[in-house]
């Protein structure tokens, strides 16, 4: 069901599940504008989805951590676009360590990132999204309600993401915004280095998470699943 006027912004597009959910949402006819770090990897990842639809896809350059660089993303949408109706809060990093070896550097990158970045991207874009009653996701992870070892960071910043997400769900909902976050398990993507190979083919793949985003923003306005976890089928391809 294409709608050529709605809009998307995804953070960390450039690769992974966000590249993922922006693959399913043009070819539904949605315009998505991704972001990243890097305006090299965010610009050539936008070239690769605009041979999908040509005008559909816009690289920006933008750090989650930086609320005028995210504001900055947002005028250049409205500017080209007209509007934002869908927004898809998915930067993320990982860093896995012992509370013994992890450094103040991680720690604060692994939050900064996961947690404070999600709250940038919605205090950027929630004007815009007011304007459309849109939708806010976040994608948090089932690390997000299952602690683990050397998970202190992580856990931490995923369980934050989960309660932040629930709790502006209930802030937004007055005002005509939807608000879900979605926790994945295992995904066959290149987070924290991993190279996405055959073996990896029983994990959750990035194209799957697209699929819920799509569900969700098509589902009847009268419904919201406010939060979805969501697992491989076979661990480990059993």
């Amino acid at each position: 069901m294409a709608d050529n006027s709605k809009t998307a912004l995804i953070t960390g597009g450039s690769k992974g599940i966000g590249y993922g959910i922006a693959e399913v949402l043009i070819n539904e006819g949605i315009k998505v504008a991704i972001t990243s770090r890097s305006s090299v990897a965010a610009e050539l990842a936008a070239a690769k989805l605009n041979e999908i639809k040509p005008g559909y896809a816009l690289g920006l350059a933008a750090d989650v951590r930086d609320l005028a660089s995210q504001q900055k993303a947002v005028e250049t949408i409205l500017a080209q676009w007209g509007q934002l109706d869908y927004v898809i809060a998915n930067a993320g990093v990982g860093h896995f360590a012992s509370i013994q070896e992890l450094t103040p550097e991680q720690w604060h990158e692994t939050i900064d990132i996961n947690l404070t970045g999600v709250f940038y991207t919605a205090k950027a874009t929630l004007d815009a999204l007011k304007a459309t009653e849109g939708y806010f996701i976040s994608i948090a992870s089932l690390a997000g309600t299952n602690f683990f070892e050397k998970g202190a960071a992580y856990n931490a910043s995923k369980f934050g993401l989960v309660g932040f997400s629930q709790a502006i769900m209930l802030d937004l909902r007055s005002e005509g915004i939807k608000v879900t976050t979605i926790m994945p398990g295992s995904v066959a993507t290149y987070f924290n280095d991993h190279q996405p190979s055959e073996k990896d083919a029983w994990k959750i793949q990035p194209e799957d998470i697209g699929q819920i985003v799509s569900d969700l923003i098509h589902m009847p306005a009268r419904t919201l699943p406010s939060k979805i976890e969501v697992r491989p089928t076979r661990p480990g391809g059993k």
